[in-house]
């Protein structure tokens, strides 16, 4: 008991250090400076989601009102020649208003899930799976147009799940949990259930995001 006094007294000035420490003017600049950097990322994150969101709902309202649905057209259309050119375009196509409605929402969730350690990421991700889901559709697709971004979609919700298994840390295995806790429902997408859904796409574009999962994948860490 009495050694604890000396103890205590001496935590209690290291504690009256450490705060005059962080008080100092180049403490308070770096935290500053940081409180920036992350506002501009989160702007520049905002930007990105938001910009492929707008163009989806402007094709839409062209397409709608001034094409007639002209614009579909230009989806994957499976074993034809013509047809490879969906793969850029149909991921910002949509059949009707609750197609774009009920794609909008989980793009912009699981695509800010998706940049939220890198915003490169998200590009990375969205290049492998798009491509790795439109040439399944092309290939193994039901005949038709396939159109819509849920190919996509699914690339970010299989990435965000298998991150966690491939990288073994913390912080993936914690995106893991939230993208399934939220989004594991999806995965019945990827299982023919109704006509008219591109389960293809579905299935083809959750394979996509796991493979750019491996390929981003830094290395495992023991927790």
């Amino acid at each position: 008991m009495g050694e604890s006094g000396p103890l205590l007294l001496l935590s209690w000035k290291d504690i009256g250090k450490a705060r005059q420490t962080a008080a100092t003017p180049e403490a308070t600049e770096m935290s500053t400076s940081d409180t920036k950097a992350i506002a501009r990322e989160l702007k520049t994150q905002a930007v990105i989601l938001g910009g492929f969101v707008a163009t989806m709902w402007i094709l839409e309202i062209v397409d709608w009102f001034f094409l007639r649905g002209a614009l579909n057209q230009y989806g994957i259309v499976p074993r034809r020649l013509i047809g490879l050119r969906g793969i850029l375009f149909a991921p910002f196509l949509h059949g009707n208003w609750n197609h774009l409605m009920a794609n909008s929402i989980p793009f912009l969730t699981l695509g800010w899930l998706t940049m939220l350690r890198e915003t490169r990421d998200f590009f990375t991700v969205t290049i492998v799976g798009a491509t790795v889901s439109g040439l399944g559709v092309w290939l193994f697709g039901a005949p038709g147009l396939h159109i819509g971004a849920s190919g996509v979609i699914f690339a970010y919700l299989g990435f965000l799940l298998l991150r966690g298994y491939f990288e073994r840390n913390l912080p993936s295995i914690l995106l893991s949990a939230i993208a399934g806790f939220f989004y594991g429902s999806l995965l019945w997408g990827v299982l023919p259930q109704h006509t008219g859904i591109s389960w293809e796409g579905h299935l083809f574009g959750f394979i996509g995001g796991a493979l750019a999962a491996r390929l981003l994948a830094r290395h495992p860490q023991r927790l």
